[in-house]
C-alpha cells in the first residue's frame, strides 16, 4: 500500500515508462499475435492495459479522460501506444491535483472488498506488471524486440558490455 502520493508516483513514473516501452515496440501486424485462439490477442492485452487506468482508476473519486473500454481493439499499434501515454499523462495529472495523502487512506469498494486508495494504486501496478509478462511472451513470439523492464532483454546485454546468459 501507498503512504504518500510522491511514493506512489516515483513508482509509477518507472512502471508507466517500462509498460510505455513495451508498446512502443508494437506493430499493427503483431497485434494479431496470439497463444491460442481461446486466448486473448497481443493487441487485447495491450490495449486492456490501456484501459485499465480508467477502469481501475474509476472506482475511485478520481476523474479524467482516458479511454475506459478495452473492446474493441484497435488495429494501430501507433494509436495504442499513443493512447498509453494519454491515460497516463491524464491520470497522473488527477492524482496530483485531486488526491493528497489523506486520500490514499480513504477506503473505497473494489471486486467486493473494501480497501484504501493506497491499496488500489499498489493493485494498478500489480495489475499492469501482470500484463506487461503476458505481452513480451507474445512479442517474442511476434518477433519483436522486447526492451528490458527489470533487467536487460536478451538484445540488451552487449549494450552493458556484457554476455548475454547462456540458452
Amino acid at each position: 500500500m501507498f503512504h504518500t502520493l510522491d511514493n506512489f508516483l516515483k513508482s509509477w513514473e518507472y512502471e508507466a515508462g517500462a509498460t510505455q516501452r513495451l508498446l512502443n515496440n508494437l506493430t499493427d501486424e503483431s497485434l494479431k499475435q496470439e497463444i491460442t485462439s481461446e486466448n486473448w490477442t497481443l493487441g487485447r492485452i495491450a490495449w486492456h492495459t490501456v484501459a485499465a487506468i480508467h477502469i481501475i482508476a474509476s472506482n475511485t473519486n478520481l476523474t479524467f479522460e482516458a479511454p475506459a473500454e478495452d473492446w474493441p481493439v484497435p488495429t494501430s499499434a501507433q494509436f495504442i501506444a499513443d493512447s498509453y501515454q494519454q491515460a497516463n499523462d491524464a491520470f497522473v495529472q488527477a492524482i496530483k491535483t485531486q488526491w493528497n495523502d489523506n486520500t490514499l487512506e480513504e477506503r473505497i469498494d473494489f471486486l467486493g472488498q473494501k480497501m484504501p486508495n493506497g491499496s488500489l494504486l499498489l493493485f494498478l501496478i500489480l495489475h499492469q506488471s501482470h500484463h506487461r509478462g503476458q505481452l513480451t511472451v507474445l512479442m517474442r513470439q511476434a518477433g519483436l524486440t522486447v526492451p528490458g523492464i527489470y533487467g536487460p532483454s536478451k538484445e540488451e546485454w552487449a549494450n552493458f558490455g556484457m554476455e548475454a546468459p547462456k540458452m
